[in-house]
């Protein structure tokens, strides 16, 4: 089954935010998307964004000896690999399906994966628990507060054409 949405690297170098996008594999593809990230080569900040079928997103940064991962909700983890592995990766177990409440969202990992780019844990806190908004919302509202959201809406448009 093909995954529909994208998957961006965000490079911070010498005060500049740059956005490039990743292999289509990183949507389904956990290990894929850590890979490609740890090849950018910066001496600044490097994450990646991903919205896999406006379901959800995650936010993949390759850390000293690790991987720092959010997942906006674990219950994706019942119909998605890729949510299934950020789970496996933070040694969280896969909700019971019987347990989630439709309404409800469940984040899992570090909330505060982007503070030191200027995004609070209880910033990204309150993007990831507004229901209201898909996935790409909650990422372009990510981008905006740490200030690529130009760089990725110009990269997003590109693709898109």
């Amino acid at each position: 089954m093909a995954v529909n949405g994208f998957a961006v690297a965000v490079v911070r170098e010498d005060g500049r935010w740059h956005c490039t996008a990743l292999e289509a594999a990183a949507l389904d593809d956990l290990d894929a998307a850590i890979t490609e990230l740890r090849g950018q080569r910066s001496t600044g900040a490097v994450f990646g964004l991903l919205d896999v079928d406006d379901e959800f997103f995650v936010i993949v940064r390759p850390v000293p000896g690790g991987v720092s991962l959010l997942l906006s909700d674990a219950a994706a983890a019942l119909d998605y690999d890729v949510a299934a592995d950020v789970l496996d990766l933070l040694r969280v177990e896969v909700p019971e399906d019987d347990a989630l409440d439709a309404d409800d969202v469940w984040p899992e990992g570090d909330l505060g994966v982007l503070a030191d780019l200027g995004l609070r844990a209880e910033e990204l806190q309150v993007i990831v628990d507004d229901v209201d908004l898909y996935p790409d919302e909650q990422l372009e509202m990510i981008a905006q507060r740490c200030g690529f959201g130009t760089q990725l809406a110009a990269l997003l448009d590109k693709q898109l054409r």
